[in-house]
């Protein structure tokens, strides 16, 4: 479960208020607990049916919390169907707004080692994160390679880091970050590792031997600026239809599309797109993972929040025949984790823990890319939901690495996947 402390008071129907201003208005924040199977799949219809409602922490887990947005036109009919059901949902904010400050002023300095671009104190915005890759590519020449793999819906770049010691490395390790666009701490992981393999490649040497990491970290940036500039709870591209914006990529990947948990609904938060790789974003992480499966061994996305360490199925509960292999080698990041940070993640399929998710880019990788290992990190977080506070940011991503860090050298020294992926040609 989520490592931080709410403050929780029980609701009323009375209590409830309307605010009708669409920026201005203070939507709720409810955690539930479901105590029986019935009340879990009760929410989970609600997740699937009502558009309006944004799940933000949902689990197929008995005692596990739920956290639900809920916009306050629909709060006395939520709250009277939550209560027909026997839950009692607590309200873990009751001003929430999805309001920004504003667009920073930039900053005119070049990056530099002493320059305060630190993405370990604040959130970085876009074309800051293209700032430090700037400096990592002209820095360190000899390891680091960026690409640019595509652009976005609306022609921002999708760069990519490469990074390796032997251009021959005939293993590799692909990570992407950022396809939601609220959820801050991915991209801010994903920089923090390639911080630590390449400025700190003295203490992390071992994870380059024989090794090459490529590394995405922001798949959809025009969702992540907006969320920065106009609704910082904003998760999908910028897409426009007939009705609303925005595809979930998550849902567009080309297996098992538009099945379930997968809305086919423009406005809903999960829209699927109106077909398979529809959307720019998903193309471009879709030609990198076929452009290098052969030698990508494990496929690692980072999402937030919740602290999971997730592998296929999502479009189903049922799991793939290699599953004990993806387990191991999540099991070995959670143990690290624990070591390290005492924190407890949960490790499962996708459709057992969560929900059944399909058009999802974990499963594509395992069915058509043929990537024998891929995994969904979910990210911690606090009170703050997807954008814990900044002084959290620096033990949050260091917590990560050191995850990342044990399922990288599991990965790479265990002999059973060694023997599977002999036996599959890989």
């Amino acid at each position: 479960m989520l490592g931080f402390t709410i403050l929780l008071f029980t609701i009323s129907l009375e209590s409830v208020s309307r605010i009708s201003s669409a920026c201005e208005r203070r939507d709720t924040l409810y955690n539930i607990v479901p105590t029986t199977g019935a009340q879990v799949r009760f929410l989970r219809e609600l997740n699937l049916k009502n558009e309006t409602l944004d799940f933000w922490l949902l689990t197929s887990i008995i005692g596990h919390e739920v956290h639900v947005k809920v916009p306050a036109e629909r709060n006395v009919r939520f709250l009277t169907e939550l209560l027909s059901q026997g839950l009692n949902p607590l309200v873990a904010s009751s001003n929430l707004s999805a309001c920004t400050s504003g667009t920073p002023q930039k900053r005119a300095a070049r990056y530099t080692t002493t320059e305060s671009l630190d993405f370990t104190r604040r959130y970085l915005r876009y074309y800051e994160i293209n700032r430090y890759i700037d400096y990592i590519g002209r820095k360190y020449p000899q390891i680091v390679t960026v690409n640019t793999i595509g652009s976005s819906f609306e022609k921002r770049p999708l760069r990519t880091v490469t990074i390796t010691r032997n251009k021959s490395n005939k293993k590799a390790i692909l990570i992407d970050a950022g396809i939601h666009g609220r959820e801050w701490m991915a991209p801010a992981s994903a920089l923090y590792v390639i911080k630590q393999l390449v400025q700190n490649g003295d203490t992390n040497g071992d994870l380059l031997n024989n090794l090459t990491w490529i590394i995405l970290p922001l798949v959809n940036p025009d969702g992540y600026e907006h969320s920065h500039t106009r609704d910082k709870l904003w998760r999908k591209n910028r897409h426009p239809f007939r009705r609303c914006t925005g595809t979930d990529g998550n849902r567009n990947f080309d297996f098992r599309w538009g099945e379930k948990g997968a809305a086919r609904h423009e406005c809903r938060q999960t829209y699927s797109g109106p077909k398979a790789f529809s959307e720019p974003e998903t193309q471009a992480v879709r030609d990198l993972m076929l452009a290098n499966n052969q030698i990508v061994k494990l496929y690692l996305t980072l999402h937030s929040y919740g602290r999971y360490l997730l592998y296929p199925w999502g479009y189903r509960k049922s799991l793939p025949k290699t599953w004990r292999l993806m387990d191991a080698v999540a099991r070995a990041g959670s143990d690290a984790m624990k070591r390290s940070h005492n924190a407890d993640y949960t490790v499962g399929g996708v459709g057992r823990i969560l929900y059944e998710a399909s058009g999802g880019s974990d499963d594509y990788a395992l069915a058509v890319a043929r990537i024998p290992i891929p995994i969904v990190m979910e990210l911690p977080a606090d009170e703050a939901g997807f954008h814990p506070a900044p002084e959290k940011i620096k033990p949050f991503v260091e917590e990560a690495f050191s995850g990342i860090r044990a399922m990288a050298r599991k990965e790479k020294d265990d002999n059973r996947l060694v023997a599977w992926r002999c036996r599959n040609g890989m």
